[in-house]
């Protein structure tokens, strides 16, 4: 069994995340994919994100109907600073014999050796950077073993989407239709 970890805010979701997500499935061949909202990024100490509600809500809007994708909200539960390491040992606990491969943005590889406790994240799993449009392969720095994506670079992100909320200008091409229908009924990033 092949699993995929993808984790991130997720504030919002949007069509980019999506992409990734199918990628990954078909050039991975995972037989799962987990979406893992982090209750805070370690590296984005100074971005409180949106409630854990809210991005739970968008989340499972996005993925409704979806079988292959999963939510996981272990990160949200145990709170505070969401790391890594925390999860995949709970992936290695619960899924001994599953081969477990890490979505990380490309923007993230070269600071692999500075996350909490590298070599042990470079035995647990494959990890797979998620390139962005015009962006230069990432090269992975030793322990870490990996390779890049190659699915459907798409140039948007959540920030993007929250500053064109608050602007009032319109998502709907941006994200899955009811999530956008959910922020404008929620009146969320206003």
């Amino acid at each position: 069994m092949k699993l995929g970890l993808y984790g991130g805010s997720f504030d919002p979701v949007h069509v980019g995340h999506l992409l990734v997500a199918q990628a990954a499935m078909e050039e991975l061949g995972l037989d799962r994919l987990y979406f893992i909202p982090a209750a805070q990024s370690p590296f984005k100490p100074e971005n409180q994100p949106s409630s854990a509600a809210e991005r739970m809500r968008l989340l499972r809007l996005a993925l409704a109907g979806q079988t292959s994708y999963e939510v996981d909200e272990q990160e949200i539960k145990r709170g505070g600073t969401s790391y890594t390491i925390d999860t995949l040992r709970d992936y290695a606990r619960r899924f001994p014999q599953a081969g477990l491969v890490y979505l990380i943005g490309a923007d993230n590889v070269a600071s692999l050796p500075g996350w909490r406790e590298a070599d042990e994240l470079a035995r647990l799993a494959e990890f797979v950077a998620i390139p962005r449009p015009g962006e230069s392969p990432a090269a992975f720095p030793p322990p870490f073993c990996g390779r890049m994506l190659k699915g459907f670079p798409i140039a948007v992100s959540s920030s993007q989407i929250r500053a064109r909320v608050k602007a009032g200008l319109p998502i709907d091409q941006l994200v899955p239709p009811v999530v956008a229908e959910a922020i404008r009924n929620y009146r969320l990033y206003l």
